[in-house]
């Protein structure tokens, strides 16, 4: 037992790569090159004596040995980034209020408010998920201390935390790609924030166009495009078999690249808030993508 010492950043590695999809998004995600990757990697499996990935092609699996070790291994980790955080944070008290917008998963954050709630137990956080034309309103007026939310190039503030950037798409289902007429669109009511974006671009173009389907959940608005109920706008990330990109929209001017950003209460923060958001900058490097079956 004493020679089996598992170091934490080769279960980082390992978690990241299952959590991924594979070695090369692993990569960029660390901030590592690929064969340093593959490296931690086989010095773990080098150390448990057995296998813990099966790579079939570009993907990746775990084991059994690698299953059962999951658990464990998102334990260490967690516990050895709280205590990191504990170490070089100061005591942080106070209530922060955190908005943000669907593009991120609330899986995700719940994940890393908890890291934060045991790293700074003094202080307590409010989360509410809305639309990003609300948060940004929200925040600027000082009701919420952080809005996780998406802004244009256009609207980009120096003091914002850059999380990711991403292109638009009209978007449409593989078997239903509305070539012509007037257009069925999916969107997420009346404060979508792709609307006030797209509309006028079929309007300078002439297309008339209609309303279809409109949903305040992610998950709906891919269920209603995938299902062919209409058009919509969604980022890249959303792209698949099912999910294309609408021909028609081929022929329209490009719809703006839009950036995922992390925006605190213009002036003076709170300490707490700052704090947050440089956890979120840290863990929240692209988007978890919904897919359906």
């Amino acid at each position: 037992m004493a020679e089996l010492q598992l170091d934490v950043e080769s279960l980082r590695t390992y978690l990241t790569v299952l959590d991924t999809g594979g070695m090369t998004r692993a990569a960029e995600r660390l901030n590592l090159t690929q064969s340093a990757v593959s490296w931690k990697i086989k010095r773990l499996e080098e150390r448990v004596g057995r296998p813990l990935l099966i790579r079939d092609g570009h993907a990746v699996r775990p084991t059994r040995d690698g299953r059962a070790l999951l658990d464990d291994a998102r334990t260490i980790v967690e516990l050895h980034d709280g205590a990191v955080w504990r170490l070089r944070s100061p005591e942080l008290t106070g209530k922060i209020t955190l908005g943000s917008n669907e593009e991120i998963d609330a899986n995700d954050i719940a994940a890393l408010l908890g890291r934060f709630k045991r790293s700074h137990p003094n202080a307590t956080i409010e989360f509410v998920i809305d639309h990003t034309e609300r948060l940004a309103t929200l925040v600027d007026n000082g009701q919420i201390d952080v809005a996780l939310m998406q802004v244009t190039d256009r609207h980009l503030r120096h003091d914002d935390t850059l999380l990711w950037t991403d292109d638009l798409h009209w978007v449409t289902s593989a078997e239903w790609t509305y070539d012509e007429g007037t257009v069925p669109l999916v969107t997420f009511g009346d404060l979508c924030f792709y609307r006030r974006l797209s509309e006028p671009i079929l309007e300078a173009a002439h297309i008339d166009f209609t309303h279809a389907f409109s949903g305040s959940a992610t998950r709906g608005v891919l269920a209603a495009i995938q299902a062919g109920l209409g058009v919509g706008v969604l980022s890249s990330w959303y792209l698949n078999d099912d999910i294309i990109d609408w021909p028609r929209g081929a022929t329209l001017p490009p719809l703006p690249r839009v950036h995922q950003v992390a925006r605190t209460v213009p002036g003076e923060s709170a300490e707490a808030a700052h704090a947050l958001v440089d956890v979120i900058a840290e863990q929240l490097v692209e988007p978890s993508v919904l897919s359906f079956q």
